[in-house]
This record gives C-alpha cells, structure tokens and sequence, in this order.
C-alpha cells in the first residue's frame, strides 16, 4: 500500500489544521493506523493511532487537542489538530501496519510497514 499525507501548512498558535493520509493500492480497512512527527534536530515521535474499529491511542502531549479518525470508504485517515502551539511544528506522517489491534510495541515507529513522504506543519507564535 502506498500512502500519500497531505493538509500541512503554516498556522498560528492556537489555530488548527487537518492532516489527511490517503492511500491508494491496497484497502486501509485492513489496517491500523498511526501518526508520527519529526522536528528538527529531533527523532521521530509518536502521535496516535486508530485501529480497525475506530479504537484510538494518543501520546500524553496531545491532552485532547488531537483527535485520529478514518473512513474506510475515501481509504483516509484523518488527524484534525487543534490548539495547536510553536511545538507542535514537525513533518508529521503517516504510517500502516496490516493488524487487527493495537498489539504491543505500536508507539515504535519499528511496528508499522509502510510509510507516507510527511507533510510539514509549521505553527507560529
């Protein structure tokens, strides 16, 4: 499957933005979902996730600002990110494992198989 994140951009603090992960060759009904981000001079960080029934997990710092969605149909994952603040700025990506569930290790970026190009999001203060 390949996967194509979009809906980057520059906001200001406080604004919001909605990434989308659209993937093309394959359903994503199959698979779990997640997001990951990387700032400069940083490693890659996780986001959350979305597992085949809508279940989803979230890093601590998102505290609700977050929220992952998906729909099967348009074979799209959504990260709508509200409030957003200057941390907040990084490529963020998307990521696919072929699973059922959230099984242990899916915060690691090792855990999933395929992976968007990134799209950037730059928040200003």
């Amino acid at each position: 499957v390949q996967l194509q994140a979009s809906g980057g951009g520059l906001v200001q603090a406080g604004g919001f933005l909605r990434l989308s992960c659209e993937a093309s060759g394959g359903s994503l009904s199959s698979y779990v979902m997640g997001w990951f981000r990387q700032a400069p001079g940083k490693e890659r960080e996780y986001v959350g996730s979305i597992n085949r029934s809508g279940g989803t997990y979230y890093a601590d710092f998102v505290e609700g600002r977050f929220t992952i969605s998906r729909d099967n149909a348009k074979n799209t994952v959504y990260l709508q990110m509200n409030s957003l603040k200057s941390e907040d700025t990084a490529l963020y990506y998307c990521a696919a494992r072929p699973a059922d569930s959230l099984t242990y290790g899916f915060t690691k970026s090792g855990w999933y198989s395929y992976w968007g190009q990134g799209t950037q999001v730059t928040v200003s203060s």
